[in-house]
């Protein structure tokens, strides 16, 4: 049996690891102000728009067409499984236009799930589902199930947010609270519990945020055996430095890749947002 793993575009995998694994990408829609980009953008192009412009972004969920354009070659075959993994539905209800698809098919080849995250987490729960498939090669199509949502579980993920005005306009701080924000250097920290993005606490200074997320890496017992994901949105620089930093905690056989943010999640938080996610060991 071979399997065959396709994520909606809020999801963030390292090119590597996409292509290793051939990984299927379902596109997002980017609007900026009146231009929109039904397949969305690089993130070249992205954040270089992001910066010129000023605008913030909008995005658009993928609907039953793109995921049934998709499917429709695998429909049923008994050769091939479509493992498909997509954005937490609190933040999207994305999962219900993928099953849509699916029951518009008949297609019974298929599992459909949320991953109650979004970009590198959902990335990171994605790559480490193709290395167990690529380990276990006679893996069950349950025991591939339960492997995700045993990684599901046990995901954690920590970001810095830098830029206020993307907190504000989803409503997640009041105009006030980012205007003194700003001026004080106030660096909001998110994570993602039970599928919603969450404000967990908040530093002055990058320095300070960063030593508020490595205090998580000290104190979690971390799953060596997989991958540690840092990522930002456009800010390398960032999360190379949070790297260098983290090594001191990590156990100097712990694999790590760096990975960017894509345009999805690029427009809710805006340039140089940079964090971490990894596994919990069971």
């Amino acid at each position: 049996m071979k399997y065959k793993i396709v994520a909606d575009a809020s999801c963030d995998i390292p090119k590597e690891f996409l292509e290793k694994y051939d990984i299927s990408i379902i596109p997002i829609e980017v609007m900026f102000g009146e231009e929109i980009y039904p397949e969305g953008l690089n993130n070249e192009e992205f954040y270089e728009k992001l910066n010129s412009t000023g605008l913030i972004p909008k995005t658009a969920m993928p609907n039953a067409y793109k995921f049934e354009n998709f499917y429709k070659d695998y429909v049923n075959k008994e050769d091939v499984f479509i493992i498909t993994i997509v954005i937490s539905m609190e933040m999207s209800t994305t999962k219900v236009q993928a099953q849509m698809a699916a029951d518009n098919l008949g297609m019974k080849n298929v599992f459909i799930e949320e991953s109650s995250s979004t970009t590198v987490a959902q990335g990171a729960i994605i790559v480490e589902l193709c290395r167990f498939i690529e380990a276990n090669p006679n893996a069950s199509t349950l025991e591939i199930k339960e492997e995700f949502y045993n990684l599901r579980k046990n995901m954690r993920c920590y970001f810095i947010i830098n830029d206020l005005k993307y907190l504000k306009q989803s409503g997640r701080l009041n105009s006030t609270s980012a205007a003194i924000g700003s001026v004080l250097n106030v660096k909001p920290i998110v994570s993602i519990i039970d599928g919603k993005v969450t404000n967990i606490g908040k530093s002055i200074g990058n320095n300070k945020a960063e030593s508020f997320i490595l205090e998580k890496i000290d104190k979690d017992n971390i799953d060596q055996t997989k991958y540690f994901y840092f990522a930002h949105s456009g800010y390398e620089e960032g999360a190379n430095k949070l790297l260098e930093k983290s090594k001191v905690l990590l156990s100097p056989t712990q694999k790590t890749t760096v990975g960017e943010i894509g345009c999805v999640v690029g427009s809710h938080v805006g340039a140089k947002c940079y964090g971490f996610g990894y596994f919990l060991k069971d």
